[in-house]
């Protein structure tokens, strides 16, 4: 069974990763504060507070100069700061979450949970 390493009011950095259409990766780190604790599911429930950095990238791990990169994207990401989403107990430890690229879109309500 997992286990919660944090507790709510605590603070954690969590990576999100979207793969582009172009097959170039995007990723972002925001600041995570746990509001909740959902035991039955084994998930947090987080804010993401802030976002701390990002790059967007080749399939081969390259990082594109910013003149490169996708704006819209960008756009999307900014856009994720305050919103609250549920998330494994797993993702305190600092690797990467993969999602899909519907979940930046709002093709998919990954995001949009809580509104």
């Amino acid at each position: 069974m997992v286990q919660a390493n944090h507790q709510i009011g605590e603070v954690f950095q969590v990576q999100f990763v979207w793969q582009l259409p172009d097959t170039d990766y995007l990723r972002a780190v925001f600041q995570a504060t746990i509001v909740g604790v959902d035991e039955k599911t084994d998930r947090y429930v987080v804010t993401l507070d802030d976002f701390l950095g990002g790059r967007q990238e080749s399939a081969a791990g390259e990082m594109r100069p910013r003149e490169a990169v996708n704006p819209t994207y960008w756009q999307l990401v900014l856009e994720l700061i305050g919103r609250k989403i549920n998330l494994a107990y797993e993702v305190d430890n600092g690797q990467a979450i993969h999602l899909r690229l519907p979940t930046l879109t709002r093709e998919h309500k990954f995001f949009r949970k809580y509104e």
